[in-house]
């Protein structure tokens, strides 16, 4: 698991649009990397709206924001055509950003128990290093509170 003040791994991945994105390629400005479980649900599209309405303010920080889910590269671009995204999905569908953040964890839905995404935020500072991470996220205020952490980083 990363911690706080660690650097972060220069991970690559394909987004929406079936190109390469690396975190190395965002060095420079801060990331929001938000995680969350699945393309089009109700807490999820929820959430994506939230740090679109607010992606105005985050990009006057000098802050991309990245979401992340297991969802395909043709889901992710569905959701953001739906949704009117402003910033890429990263599809995990290896799970290597998962993994290295370590949002996979036992879940338990209608008495069944899986292994799902723990809807997580993580934010990186300009020179990769993490600097503040939410987990077990709540989706509303979730979005305002990152960005408000990002005024005081």
């Amino acid at each position: 698991m990363i911690e706080i003040g660690t650097q972060v791994p220069a991970l690559s991945g394909t987004i929406q649009d079936g190109s390469a994105l690396s975190l190395g390629q965002l060095r420079g400005r801060f990331v929001a990397i938000y995680f969350y479980p699945k393309d089009n649900t109700t807490g999820c599209t929820r959430e994506a709206q939230d740090f679109r309405d607010l992606q105005p303010a985050f990009e006057r920080r000098n802050c991309t924001i990245l979401g992340v889910s297991r969802d395909s590269p043709a889901s992710h671009r569905r959701f953001i055509e739906k949704q009117a995204l402003p910033f890429a999905l990263v599809a995990d569908t290896d799970e290597t950003w998962c993994r290295a953040f370590d949002v996979i964890h036992e879940k338990t839905l209608y008495g069944k128990r899986y292994l799902g995404i723990v809807r997580s935020t993580f934010l990186i500072g300009p020179d990769g290093t993490l600097v503040d991470a939410w987990r077990n996220v709540k989706v509303p205020g979730h979005a305002a509170a990152v960005l408000a952490r990002l005024t005081d980083a």
